[in-house]
């Protein structure tokens, strides 16, 4: 299989690619809208197996509107660097703290979708200085995953998700694209896939060598942390999250994080002041590729409440 070279990902469009310094790491970063210091900030995070580019049809939503947006490769990523280590939350969290910074931001509005989602709830309760208000796509909080019985996946999902966990036979299927179709079948939840310039767009994303790895390693240490003193600290701190602003939007038919699991439970509704639920009815779990509009309108409305632009 032909590897590819990351500059090939830095696709031309209505934004600007900047490469910054952060958590001893390089990162890449789509940015767009007014780029002075005043316009509020909102940090945009992937979720596996995309890149930046998920962002692709909110970006230029969210500048048009006044908004200074950063879509940023997560480490191991695109254009950012793919160190051997650091694909735990924690430390991906670290890095998006450290993109505000750099970014010259007093803050921002974090934004994740999937394992993104995972990080930005991390971002407000470990960096909590560097976050205005938390958007997560397709990502229930961490806690209330763990605190209630899971409903069952499908099969098929949760197969995948033990496949992924094994070593060396992952990262060839990732690499070949199979396994990239394969989690938007069946983890997206939704019939259609992305079109086919998209989905052959994140396959070629995985063939930036170590990129598959770096991916399937942010999946592995969501579940293999679980039993863990990593994974208790991790908890712990998610605990202790002041509250901020929250929105989540979910896909009724997400096929690897069910509806029922979603809304946030007694036990972490101290992390939301004020929370809005918004559940999109014909989308899965891929929800900047379902329902690009609609994600689009949801996080204007909700950035007009918690971040509005000032002339």
């Amino acid at each position: 299989m032909t590897t590819v070279d990351s500059a090939a990902l830095l696709f031309d469009g209505p934004w600007q690619h900047r490469f910054v310094t952060a958590n001893g790491a390089r990162f890449h970063v789509a940015v767009a809208g007014p780029q002075d210091h005043d316009a509020p900030l909102v940090l945009l995070l992937h979720g596996v197996p995309q890149l930046w580019w998920a962002w692709r049809h909110q970006i230029p939503a969210l500048a048009d509107a006044g908004y200074r947006v950063a879509a940023m490769d997560l480490r191991g990523t695109g254009g950012s660097d793919k160190p051997p280590q650091g694909y735990d939350v924690p430390t991906l969290a670290a890095d998006a703290a450290g993109v505000v910074r750099s970014l010259g931001a007093p803050g921002a509005v974090v934004v994740g979708q999937g394992t993104g989602g995972d990080v930005a709830w991390a971002v407000a309760a470990r960096h909590p200085e560097v976050v205005r208000a938390v958007g997560v796509l397709a990502a229930p909080h961490p806690l209330d995953l763990l605190a209630v019985p899971r409903r069952p996946l499908p099969v098929a999902s949760a197969a995948l998700l033990a496949y992924v966990q094994l070593p060396s036979l992952p990262e060839r299927a990732m690499t070949d694209g199979d396994l990239v179709a394969r989690m938007f079948t069946h983890w997206g939840g939704v019939p259609t896939r992305p079109d086919r310039q998209a989905l052959e767009t994140y396959r070629r994303a995985l063939r930036v060598p170590f990129a598959a790895h770096s991916q399937l390693e942010q999946l592995r240490w969501l579940v293999r942390s679980t039993p863990r003193p990593d994974g208790r600290r991790h908890r712990a701190a998610l605990r202790t999250a002041r509250p901020v602003p929250v929105l989540q939007v979910h896909g009724a038919r997400d096929g690897l994080r069910p509806l029922e699991d979603a809304a946030l439970h007694a036990q972490t509704a101290h992390v939301a002041r004020p929370y809005r639920l918004e559940v999109l009815r014909d989308a899965g779990h891929f929800l900047t590729d379902h329902a690009p509009g609609h994600v689009a309108e949801i996080l204007l409305d909700w950035l007009a409440e918690v971040a509005p632009v000032t002339a």
